[in-house]
Order: structure tokens, then C-alpha cells, then sequence
């Protein structure tokens, strides 16, 4: 079993990233390998909506989404983690998971979070913001002991907030368990849910 986590901070190693390193290590104690991927501090382009992906990969290759997709297929749950800008998320992770998920048909049913980071305020905004993408692709949000965020100015800081670093912990037994729970039931016969499909209505028909 695998957990990709997405480091939404062009800092590589900041406060964002102390988070997600957390619940790395407390997935590895739970036997679950994982794999921490920086979007960089290139600008990432967002979707153009052009339609010559084809569902498969995305034409513009400038940046990292088609690495998070090829890592995704793979995968068998996502962390995406960021810091707050202006009561949201980082401009740059929202134009990547556009992308990703306009592209990635390899998401539904893999558990997923969200980790926000912040100085003060702004961190529920943006977790139910990220939220949204795991919600539309059918994957089950894994939860824990509060609202998944750290607070802090510095990695150093964020290392004091113990009840953040508490919940960074608890998410990643959360994520282990649900992880396991999933292949216990694939092995018994138990298999997803099909998903209906075909009805694609507006407000005007």
C-alpha cells in the first residue's frame, strides 16, 4: 500500500510540509509506504479546459501534474496539503488539482486528506476547498481527532502546535486503518460500488 502527498507549499520544507512529513512517519509505522511530491515554486498553469486530454494525461508537460497522475494510478490514497494565502488555498495547488483531476480517472475509492497550514486563520476555508475535489471523484476523506491543520510561522512553530502535530498523527493511523480495511474487504470479494452514470442536466433543461 501506497499514500502519495502533495506538498501545495512553494517552500519545500516549511510549515506545510512538516505536517504532511508527519503523518509520512506515522504511515510508515503502520507499514504504509509513501511518497511526499513538491509542486515547486514554477508556475503551474491551469486547466484550459482544451479537451485534448482524452482522460488520459495533460498535453501541457511544463510542471508536475502528469507526474502526480502517473503516481496516482499506482497509489492507493492521497494527502494533498497547503498553506493558507488570503483564506484559501495556495493559487498554484488549486490550478494542479484542477488539472489532475480533470485528467485522472484513478481516483474513486482511494481515501484521501486535506492538511492546511497556517500562521492564524483561514485553514477551514481552505481544507473544505480542497475537500471538494475528493468529494466529486468518489473518494472516501479520511478524517481525525480535529480539523486536519497546523499553526505556525515557521517549521519550528508548527513542531510546538502538539495538538496539530497530535491530529497530523492521528489522520495517518486514520488513513492506515482505512487503507487496510479496504484490501481486507477486496479480499473477501467485496468490491466498490458502480457509480451511475449518464445524466448530466443544467438549470435551463
Amino acid at each position: 500500500m501506497k499514500v502519495v502527498l502533495i506538498n501545495g507549499s512553494p517552500n519545500e520544507y516549511g510549515c506545510t510540509y512538516t505536517a504532511l512529513a508527519e503523518v509520512a512517519k506515522t504511515l510508515g509505522k503502520e507499514g504504509v509506504e509513501s511518497e511526499i511530491i513538491h509542486i515547486g515554486k514554477r508556475a503551474i498553469r491551469g486547466c484550459q479546459d482544451c479537451d485534448a486530454c482524452g482522460g488520459d494525461h495533460c498535453v501541457f508537460n511544463d510542471d508536475v501534474t502528469n507526474l502526480v497522475v502517473e503516481r496516482m494510478r499506482k497509489a492507493d490514497g492521497l494527502v494533498v496539503g497547503s498553506p493558507v494565502y488570503y483564506a484559501s488555498a495556495n493559487g498554484s495547488v488549486v490550478s494542479l488539482l484542477d488539472r489532475v483531476f480533470r485528467v485522472g480517472k484513478c481516483f474513486a475509492h482511494k481515501p484521501a486528506a486535506a492538511i492546511t497550514s497556517a500562521r492564524r486563520a483561514g485553514t477551514t476555508a481552505t481544507m473544505d476547498e480542497l475537500n471538494k475535489y475528493f468529494l466529486i471523484a468518489q473518494m472516501p476523506v479520511v478524517s481525525s481527532t480535529y480539523w486536519t491543520m497546523v499553526h505556525g510561522n515557521t517549521p519550528e512553530e508548527v513542531l510546538r502546535d502538539e495538538e496539530g502535530m497530535q491530529t497530523m498523527r492521528n489522520l495517518g493511523r486514520n488513513m492506515a486503518w482505512l487503507l487496510k480495511s479496504i484490501e481486507a474487504a477486496k479480499k473477501v470479494g467485496i468490491e466498490p460500488p458502480a457509480a451511475e452514470s449518464g445524466c448530466r442536466t443544467n438549470f435551463i433543461r
